[in-house]
């Protein structure tokens, strides 16, 4: 997903994708372990989510302190 798109969530909303997230990764991983994954490509592109909706909630955190 675009990060424009994640930037539109509320907090709570972001939050919720995150922990859905990280639960993906966790699965993706214990099947690479186990099995044979589909899409190789598909830890990197959860951990790219992860990684851009963490940068959004630090952005907005560092931008409450400001005001």
């Amino acid at each position: 997903m675009k990060a424009g798109h994640y930037r539109e969530m509320v907090q709570e909303e972001l939050q919720m994708k995150l922990e859905e997230l990280e639960k993906h990764i966790f699965d993706l991983r214990s099947q690479s372990v186990t099995e044979k994954l589909e899409n190789s490509k598909a830890i990197v592109n959860v951990k790219r989510d992860i990684a851009r909706i963490k940068t959004i909630m630090r952005e907005r955190a560092l931008e409450s302190i400001k005001n």
